[in-house]
């Protein structure tokens, strides 16, 4: 196991995590020479990021002909199965396993109860955010509600873009890699039921008129999932 302060120290470039996040949303190999002219860096420097990368496990490096003769190169794309980090080492892999069976053997009846829980901590969850910052602030913007609710999808994996419309903003919440690839092969319709319902929570403790829908899936062979998500700025 990766002691979780090399994992950290790894990531604490931005640089480096800059790198990792294009990996992520490029879904495809690249190469040393793809990073350094993205990035603008030396071959060598690029060679060093992707190195430290795949040392903790997030990215996997490979050999590949490069179609003009000679040894084959190297390149590199995202780890299917990504990196877990706690402090201190806890088993919530195998806890999840066993509540998601738990819930497909129990019925539909489990999964509508498990959706209102997961609804309602995405709720409680924004709502805390939104009092935290109403005790600074008297009232909160439309643009500060949209800010609070792109920075929460940020830190769950989701890449946030806002367009705006005739009638407000569209948000598109794009994710490349889910934290819950592990159990889509058995269970996609579970968890992506019950990510959803947390997602729609979050919503709608800061937009009461809003429109949800999701656009593309893993589980339909597409390459991310992603979430198109309209606001009003008229709202109560």
């Amino acid at each position: 196991m990766i002691h979780p302060l090399k994992i950290t120290s790894t990531l604490a470039d931005e640089t480096r995590y800059s790198i990792y996040e294009y990996i992520l949303k490029e879904k495809k190999t690249v190469t040393v020479q793809n990073i350094a002219d993205k990035f603008s860096i030396h071959p060598n420097v690029a060679r060093l990021h992707l190195t430290k990368l795949s040392e903790i496990n997030i990215i996997t490096a490979d050999f590949a002909k490069t179609g003009k003769g000679g040894r084959p190169g190297r390149v590199y794309k995202a780890s299917e199965k990504g990196v877990s980090l706690t402090f201190p080492r806890r088993d919530e892999e195998r806890l999840l396993k066993w509540t998601i069976q738990l819930v497909q053997e129990l019925g539909p009846s489990a999964l509508t109860k498990c959706q209102e829980i997961s609804y309602q901590d995405g709720y409680q969850q924004m709502k805390n955010y939104v009092n935290a910052e109403l005790k600074l602030n008297n009232m909160l913007t439309f643009e500060q509600k949209l800010q609070l609710l792109t920075d929460n999808a940020a830190l769950i994996g989701y890449t946030p873009q806002i367009q705006q419309t005739e009638t407000g903003k569209k948000v598109i919440f794009s994710i490349f890699n889910c934290p819950f690839q592990e159990q889509l092969d058995t269970h996609s319709d579970i968890v992506c039921t019950l990510h959803e319902s947390y997602l729609k929570g979050q919503l709608n403790a800061l937009f009461s008129n809003n429109e949800f829908i999701q656009i593309e899936s893993m589980i339909h062979n597409c390459d991310l999932c992603k979430y198109e998500i309209n606001v009003t700025e008229i709202d109560s």
